[in-house]
Parts: structure tokens; C-alpha cells; sequence
């Protein structure tokens, strides 16, 4: 039996000075020493077969019997480089800013090199402060290029829907949270509900597009699916267990498989995913899932991963 566990719960008070939370990820991308393990994995097995075997071999006279396989090493996630992934923000920008001094204090504690920092996507949508997250990643990827990924949402896409064909996209991202996100853009939304005429539709849409900067609207637009590094992939949903990795469809990748939490992968990849909400992380058959439900929990994930495989969670 394979025993996987290490847990961090802690909480820290948020950090009014934005910019302050980055200053050692920053200082760390500029050098290159190895990385400082702090935990491991413990993988151990109870019996030793190989004794058990000979001794039946010794009373039945059948040294020709066949030899038992020895079992394969356990994958662990082995990214390249240490990498932080964020679960699922929705709005909260308090929420952001904490999670950045938790990752920004583990980064010195740890005196981690060139770290990785990956947001799983829904940023928006259903908390107060949608349009400040937005401003806020967006900052973080022009300015840490090397060492920051945003993945595209499902939430995102329903923006990016709406603002295509408002009146065809509208009630659905209006039934997921649209509200809010609109809200934080300053725009007024009492006119709006799932049957409301198509013109209502339209106007929000040319609403929302006057008030979001061109350039953020234009990275939001281009924002990946995935990342990986070693056999650790990063997605906002989850991914199809029968297909490589490569090769998921966008739509797999942003709304999840109806096996991807009950068949586990067989090429060894974990994949580390937000989408899914629950109270706690998941760690569990070669899947993270860092949703916590942020927006209403006021709790928010960060897994840690290691090059060594060790599995860390640090909370917001």
C-alpha cells in the first residue's frame, strides 16, 4: 500500500502592497542554483515476495517455477522545476494577493530557483472583484513572462463567447455568474435575465468591450490550455485518460471527461487541475485538483510540486 500525504493549512492575512508579493519570485528567476527539497513521498511495501517464493519453492522441489514481477516504481509528479499551481480564483482578488505573499514566502524559505507559478483559470465570475484579478494576472504575466502561466478557464471562454454572440451566449454565462464580472466592469445588470430580449444582450456586450483594455482583452484571447514540464500537466478542467496529453481537445480541456475522475492514466503523467469544487485539494490516482470553491469558501489552494515528487499544499 502506497502511502501519499503531506498537508500545510495555514492562513495569512492579506497584503495590501500588491507589488511587494513578487519580490523574491522575481529575485529567484535571475538565478539557477538547485532546488531545496522540503518533504517527500513515502512509498513502502509490506511483504518481501521474493523470500516467500523461494521458501514455497524449497517445499514443493520446483526451482523452475515461475518468477513473480517485481512491482513498478510508483510515478510521483516530477515537474523540472519547482511549480506552484493556483486553484480557481473567481473573482477575489484578496484571495489572489495572499496567495502570492503564501508563494513569495515559500519561494525564500525554500530558496527555490526559477520557480514556476501556474493559474488554472476561472478568474472571473461569481466573486466581487473580477475586473481587479484580471488587471492583476495580466500584470504578473507581462512582467514575469518566464515564470508566470495563465491557463484559460471555462468562465473565460464564456466571456470571450458572449463578447463574439452576445445574444446566442448571453443566458448561458449569465445562468454561471456573468453578473459579477460585469458588475466589477462598472456596468449596470438588472436589466438582464436568461429571457431578456437579444438588443439587452448586445448593449452589455458593447458595454463590457468599452471597458476592458484592448491589450488584456487581447492576452485573455490568446491565454493557453495547458503546461507541462516533466510528467506534470496543468489544465483548467481535466483531460481524457484514453488520449496522450498532446493531443486533448480544447473542449476536454476546459470542461473535464466523464472518466477523468474515475479511470486512472496509464502513461504516467499526473495531471494538476482546478474546475471541480470541493472542500478540500485532491491528490489521488495521478490527479491534483486545487478548487476549493474560493469565491464562497474564502479558502484558496496552492498545490507545491517539487522536482522530487513531493506534494505540498499551502492555503490562502
Amino acid at each position: 500500500m502506497f502511502v501519499l500525504s503531506i498537508f500545510m493549512f495555514e492562513l495569512l492575512p492579506f497584503e495590501a502592497n500588491a507589488f511587494k508579493n513578487t519580490a523574491r519570485i522575481r529575485h529567484a528567476a535571475s538565478q539557477m542554483p538547485q532546488v531545496q527539497q522540503l518533504a517527500l513521498f513515502s512509498a513502502s511495501a509490506s511483504a518481501n515476495d521474493s523470500i516467500m517464493i523461494r521458501n514455497i519453492r524449497t517445499m514443493l522441489g520446483k526451482s523452475g517455477a515461475p518468477q513473480l514481477a517485481e512491482a513498478p516504481p510508483v510515478s510521483l509528479p516530477r515537474p523540472e522545476v519547482m511549480t506552484y499551481v493556483v486553484g480557481d480564483l473567481h473573482g477575489r482578488a484578496d484571495l489572489l494577493e495572499r496567495a502570492l505573499t503564501r508563494i513569495d514566502q515559500h519561494v525564500g524559505s525554500a530558496s527555490v530557483a526559477n520557480p514556476q507559478v501556474v493559474f488554472v483559470g476561472d478568474y472571473i465570475d461569481l466573486g466581487p472583484s473580477s475586473a481587479t484579478v484580471l488587471s492583476r494576472l495580466f500584470e504578473l504575466s507581462q512582467e514575469l513572462p518566464n515564470n508566470v502561466t495563465c491557463l484559460m478557464g471555462n468562465h473565460e471562454k464564456m466571456l470571450l463567447d458572449f463578447l463574439a454572440d452576445p445574444a446566442t451566449r448571453g443566458p448561458r454565462w449569465l445562468r454561471s455568474g456573468a453578473k459579477a464580472t460585469l458588475e466589477s466592469f462598472s456596468l449596470h445588470t438588472s436589466q438582464l435575465t436568461p429571457g431578456c430580449a437579444p438588443e439587452l444582450f448586445r448593449a452589455e456586450a458593447e458595454g463590457l468591450r468599452a471597458h476592458i483594455d484592448g491589450d488584456l482583452l487581447n492576452w485573455l484571447t490568446e491565454l493557453p490550455l495547458s503546461w507541462h514540464s516533466g510528467n506534470l500537466w496543468v489544465v483548467h478542467a481535466g483531460a481524457d485518460p484514453q488520449h496522450d496529453m498532446d493531443r486533448q481537445s480544447p473542449r476536454v480541456l476546459l470542461w473535464g471527461h466523464p472518466e477523468f475522475d474515475s479511470r486512472p492514466r496509464a502513461d504516467g503523467n499526473w495531471v494538476v487541475h482546478g474546475h471541480v469544487p470541493g472542500n478540500d485539494p485532491v491528490l489521488a490516482d495521478g490527479r491534483i485538483c486545487v478548487d476549493t470553491e474560493a469565491w464562497t469558501s474564502g479558502v484558496l489552494a496552492i498545490a507545491v510540486i517539487p522536482p522530487s515528487g513531493a506534494v505540498e499544499f499551502l492555503y490562502a
